[in-house]
């Protein structure tokens, strides 16, 4: 526990840059492909890079998402890292933070890029992601259980059935996360739905309606993580830095979807949230908005409960009565989250969670915005990273 503790304001945040979700969207609809992976990657690296105010060959370190190979995105950046790896959206940033701890790298550049729309991927069916076995639902084709959608809805029918929470609470994800989105430039849905307009909406996969689903677009984001100290001498703007983080596997079962159908992430999501709140010295009463990883809207309120936010048991009327927009008790996915803003498989949320704290957020903008907490909750795998001035 002592090496995790030192991992606390080890690392700051000093660039963010995302492509341009709005105008791709719109050229990829129009049977364009303006770029691959790799471009939108490029086009996002760049963007950090300039938001940093740094230059590229300061970057000695290289994380890159799964979609992109981190040698060809490396010679296409036109940087040459000493130290570098491959993670996703949360694990990238962890994994910065400890490269920069043990001196392995002390700028570190975080680059994704995804063409999904274009390309046509499939998150589903026998070829769901080209089939590949690594990924745990796969593992279920012979029985033709590779749909997220119908998992997460069997899941959310056994939560509601447990707990009393309804349909009608769960469409307050979805109508704040669209508010969130009319004020967001960089959002793809802006307009404004009430629940009225959710549940009048077309089940998928009941109790699932399409409010409740990502979106599936192109798109490239980049942070640039530095050591706390060369952010303080050289970072362009304010510095964000990394109060804590928590990552903890519900691995018995995983295969078999048992963490997520029984426990609804719990265990993972106790474990972790225990590990973050220590290492940054703080508790849920301390942070100002929560960025929550939602290929579903469902993984919201799991979250919610989970990490400590309101009563087990409790999170249909909290969402409902005390609210999770910018007008409630606590702002949820304050740019819109993968629901209405552009599905980065997490990614972007990390860039609106440095936006807050930098307080960049326009007319989304929580007042005094000192901490937001990210958490994703995939596979079993929990993992929560804290985000300050």
């Amino acid at each position: 526990m002592a090496i995790v503790k030192s991992l606390s304001k080890v690392a700051a945040v000093i660039g963010i840059g995302e492509s341009d979700y709005v105008g791709d969207h719109a050229r990829v609809r129009a049977g364009e492909r303006p770029h691959d992976s790799y471009g939108y990657a490029a086009i996002a690296f760049n963007k950090a890079l300039k938001d940093a105010g740094i230059e590229r060959d300061d970057i000695d370190g290289l994380i890159v998402g799964p979609t992109i190979a981190y040698e060809r995105m490396g010679e296409l950046l036109g940087i040459n890292p000493t130290w570098g790896s491959q993670a996703d959206a949360m694990l990238s940033v962890i994994e910065a933070c400890m490269a920069i701890q043990t001196g392995m790298a002390e700028v570190v550049a975080l680059v994704y890029g995804n063409d999904q729309r274009s390309a046509a991927i499939q998150y589903g069916g026998p070829e769901a992601m080209g089939g590949n076995m690594f990924l745990s639902y796969i593992y279920h084709a012979p029985w033709g259980f590779t749909s997220q959608g119908a998992l997460y809805a069997m899941m959310f029918q056994r939560f509601m059935a447990l707990t009393g929470c309804t349909e009608a609470q769960l469409g307050e994800v979805a109508v704040a996360q669209r508010l969130h989105a009319s004020l967001n430039p960089h959002a793809l849905m802006k307009k404004l739905i009430t629940i009225e307009d959710y549940m009048a909406s077309r089940y998928i996969c009941e109790p699932l309606h399409l409010f409740d689903y990502c979106l599936i677009n192109d798109g490239g984001v980049a942070l640039i993580i530095t050591s706390a100290d060369y952010a303080k001498r050289n970072a362009k703007k304010k510095p964000v830095l990394i109060h804590g983080v928590g990552r903890y596997d519900a691995n018995k079962g995983a295969t078999s979807l048992e963490p997520r159908l029984l426990d609804f992430y719990r265990p993972a999501q106790e474990r972790c949230a225990e590990q973050m709140f220590n290492m940054a010295g703080l508790g849920p009463k301390d942070i100002d908005a929560v960025q929550i990883y939602d290929s579903f809207s469902c993984h919201v309120p799991l979250a919610l409960e989970g990490y400590g936010y309101c009563a087990t048991g409790d999170v249909g009327r909290f969402m409902a009565e005390e609210g999770i927009s910018l007008k409630g008790k606590l702002p949820v996915n304050t740019g819109g989250g993968h629901l209405s803003e552009t599905y980065m498989q997490g990614w972007n949320h990390q860039v609106e969670a440095v936006r807050q704290v930098r307080g960049e957020g326009l007319g989304r903008q929580v007042e005094n915005c000192r901490f937001v907490h990210y958490n994703s909750d995939v596979a079993g795998k929990a993992v929560s990273i804290i985000y300050g001035s």
